[in-house]
């Protein structure tokens, strides 16, 4: 299992043994080398903080086809290839969570925030916050790894 990071530790955990929820997450990277970020949508846990687009992957769904059918639900995109990238456990004080990051090229549609949020298309540093706990390392493994569109021929 990979590290798992703590957010916000200070606060206590809604229950002791808790049941790991396996989460979709899209970094759709722009033609520009740019990355998508949203915003958390109100009435959600860290409502108005911004992170990466996705959502749960539903008994039965693997980790791309949740992930399409969550970019279509939330930002009204329809995503072509999912490259799997790396994976983090964070653990909330409302739930404990494997995100599992996938690098998005192809994707068409006009981005429609259907859940209230607001996005907004990023470079390192980026310019937006306060930032998800579980986004943040994401931006450091962009340090060594950039995120750069594909190669296209």
């Amino acid at each position: 299992m990979t590290d798992v990071l703590v957010a916000d530790p200070q606060q206590p955990r809604h229950a002791s043994a808790r049941s790991v929820t396996e989460v979709a997450v899209g970094v759709l990277i722009d033609a520009e080398g740019r990355f998508l970020l949203t915003t958390r949508p109100p009435g959600k846990a860290y409502a108005g903080y911004w992170e990466f687009p996705g959502g749960k992957v539903e008994p039965g769904e693997t980790v791309a086809q949740a992930l399409r059918r969550e970019l279509q639900e939330e930002i009204g995109v329809t995503v072509g290839d999912v490259h799997p990238w790396r994976e983090q456990v964070v653990d909330y004080p409302h739930a404990l969570v494997r995100l599992h990051f996938c690098r998005v090229y192809d994707w068409h549609g006009t981005l429609h925030m259907r859940e209230g949020q607001t996005h907004a298309w990023q470079r390192l540093p980026v310019s937006v916050g306060p930032l998800l706990p579980g986004t943040v390392p994401v931006l450091a493994w962009f340090e060594t790894d950039p995120p750069r569109p594909p190669n296209r021929a």
